[in-house]
């Protein structure tokens, strides 16, 4: 950088439930972190919706997922991911595409977000191939029945699957009185 000369700071937002986050997510955000100078993973907080984990449990576990990517950060937002890209200073939204079929969804979403907000670009990255079956729905469904999920998803999440899913299995303790 020549003195005087100021770098543009680029910020991409990386929106999504990310209910868990998983190792095709932690793909795409490293490979968005070495094309730009800063990523936030956005979490989605949708009432309407029931999630697993709540938004400070997933900005949580994602935060230690992507420890050692030090320009990558997890916040949680509620609307529409224009406004909070706007919010916090992004000119990109990352977008990930595993499958044609993941296309016509994603480019209707690119389309409607470039009329709410023409100066914001959406970018489309491709997981590693490994990854391009994965998706959190199958995640928690494998986990829930006591399957497999190593390298599935980031240990630390995997450790929390786990747990939640125990909690869910214990039997229900009698309530009443003792006699």
């Amino acid at each position: 950088m020549k003195s005087g000369v100021k770098q543009d700071k680029r910020i991409a937002l990386f929106p999504g439930s990310f209910d868990p986050f998983t190792n095709g997510h932690l793909d795409l955000a490293r490979r968005a972190s070495a094309l730009f100078s800063e990523v936030i993973v956005a979490v989605a907080h949708n009432p309407a919706k029931t999630s697993l984990f709540t938004p400070e449990e997933r900005v949580d576990l994602i935060e230690r997922s992507c420890a050692g990517l030090k320009n990558v950060r997890a916040m949680q937002f509620g609307g529409l991911v224009v406004d909070f890209a706007q919010k916090c200073g992004a000119r990109v939204i990352i977008r990930g595409l595993r499958a044609v079929s993941d296309f016509e969804f994603e480019f209707q979403m690119a389309l409607m977000n470039r009329h709410l907000a023409p100066k914001l670009e959406i970018v489309f990255l491709m997981p590693d191939q490994a990854y391009t079956y994965l998706n959190s729905s199958l995640v928690k469904e494998v986990a829930r029945h006591g399957g497999e999920i190593r390298g599935l998803v980031p240990q630390v999440v995997e450790k929390r699957l786990h747990e939640r899913f125990a909690r869910e299995k214990q039997p229900a303790k009698p309530r009443g009185r003792k006699r």
